[in-house]
């Protein structure tokens, strides 16, 4: 399979597409249960909104992959411009000052800010990649879609278990 070439990596688009989509179903699920809790804590609603843009990364990506015939170019292209409006939402989000007091600063950084800046980094650097022709081209995207979900999935566990407690 070629980093380079988007049709070689339909099966894991579509993969990438359902797992992103159910994966914001349970968020909506986790968000719907917890509301109250959720809205009277804006650190958790900015949690929550982190969340459901690390789940709908992926499917935007996912779509522009199973775009078809589609050049190299174009999708670097959107894959940077991707990386780029996802990281200023995820960055805008989870500023400091957004962090709740119950939130341990290990624990913002490792699972909101870590993903906030590894997603749009590896989506850039696979545009880029895209567009030189070298560098590994798709084979970024894998890093952004893997940090996308973990982060999320940390986050839905606060926001189904954590808050309960």
């Amino acid at each position: 399979m070629s980093g380079y070439l988007a049709g070689s990596w339909s099966d894991f688009s579509v993969a990438v597409v359902g797992a992103s989509a159910a994966l914001t179903g349970l968020l909506f699920v986790a968000v719907s249960i917890n509301i109250e809790q959720i809205l009277a804590t804006g650190a958790l609603a900015a949690r929550a909104l982190c969340t459901m843009l690390l789940f709908v990364v992926p499917l935007v990506v996912g779509v522009l992959l199973l775009v078809p015939g589609q050049s190299p170019s174009a999708l670097g292209v959107e894959l940077i411009a991707t990386g780029v409006v996802a990281g200023t939402g995820l960055l805008r989000v989870n500023r400091p000052a957004n962090r709740g007091d119950l939130e341990p600063p290990l624990s913002w950084l490792l699972i909101r800010l870590g993903p906030s800046l590894a997603v749009p980094a590896s989506l850039v650097g696979g545009g880029t990649s895209l567009l030189a022709g070298a560098g590994g081209g798709l084979y970024w995207v894998v890093p952004a879609m893997v940090a996308a979900f973990l982060g999320g999935l940390a986050t839905v566990w606060v926001l189904l278990v954590e808050i309960r407690r």
